[in-house]
């Protein structure tokens, strides 16, 4: 298997779905829609939908109740990062190399777009329900969406994003950087991967196993976010750098330094793959994938 190819044709397969949900710009309101599909379709490496799906192939995934989760996980994470680029957040412009939702539309509309796309994300997910076909599957979508709401909210990724906001131009220990990022980063990762087992029809001790995988991955990409804000570009990472430091942020990197989390990285990472082996069943490109987060560029 070619991994970059193979996922250059898997990220395309990925975002044929998730345009196949996005709103119709139409009505007096259509401009919040534009806004919203601007937001979605600026760019990114689909990674949330990608592991859900891979999640799910690897469980034995059969039915297409999982299309509408795949689409809508990244509403969530893309409104996520409307938010974060706002005045009263990080206040960036530039994101993926393109100008912010609220730079472009002004500040009234990235709110609003942000809020549409987390709105939509839900109404995206409980049209799962009208895909299933007997009482088990519904079930597992019913799980699936409890999932979805709770790591997407004040127990999960809000959670973290509260704690981040009120620990900014604060020193802060390495327990709370860390619990910040198991809920702001860690969270929606944990989500894809363990709706995708849900909806396959994994155990609950599968569930749980997953859910470990996916918190050690969240934690290893979180990380190495911190190391490229320190030592890439604008043009290679299609956002700002050194925001963390603008904005008074410790981050592992000034915890630790480059080289211990540059190392921690990989550990972390080979951790989550050990637990991946432990499964009884394969995935070869989810394993690549996972893998390829250490070595990331942008």
């Amino acid at each position: 298997m070619n991994f970059s190819e193979e996922l250059e044709v898997r990220t395309r397969g990925t975002e044929e779905i998730i345009r196949d949900f996005l709103p119709p710009e139409e009505g007096r309101q259509r401009v919040v829609m534009e806004a919203m599909n601007y937001s979605v379709l600026a760019g990114g490496k689909r990674l949330r939908p990608l592991i859900m799906y891979e999640t799910w192939k690897m469980f034995g995934g059969s039915t297409d109740t999982i299309r509408p989760f795949m689409a809508a996980i990244e509403m969530i994470h893309t409104y996520s990062l409307v938010h974060d680029d706002l005045p009263a957040m990080d206040n960036d412009e530039y994101r993926r190399g393109n100008l912010t939702t609220h730079a472009k539309y002004g500040h009234a509309l990235g709110i609003l777009a942000g809020d549409g796309l987390l709105n939509y994300a839900f109404e995206t997910a409980a049209a799962a329900f009208k895909r299933g076909q007997d009482t088990e599957e519904l079930m597992r979508t019913a799980k699936a969406l409890q999932i979805l709401g709770g790591k997407a909210g004040v127990h999960g990724m809000i959670g973290g994003q509260v704690v981040d906001v009120e620990a900014a131009g604060q020193s802060i220990d390495e327990e709370k950087l860390l619990f910040i990022y198991e809920l702001k980063t860690g969270a929606l990762l944990e989500a894809s991967m363990m709706i995708g087992a849900v909806l396959a029809g994994a155990s609950d001790e599968e569930i749980k196993i997953v859910e470990q995988i996916a918190s050690d991955v969240g934690l290893a990409f979180q990380i190495r976010d911190d190391i490229l804000d320190v030592t890439s570009t604008l043009e290679v990472l299609g956002k700002p750098t050194l925001s963390d430091e603008r904005n008074e942020k410790t981050t592992y990197v000034t915890l630790k330094g480059l080289s211990r989390a540059s190392a921690d990285v990989e550990k972390i990472s080979e951790r989550a793959l050990k637990r991946l082996a432990s499964l009884p069943y394969e995935n070869e490109f989810l394993t690549e994938l996972i893998r390829s987060l250490v070595y990331r560029e942008k």
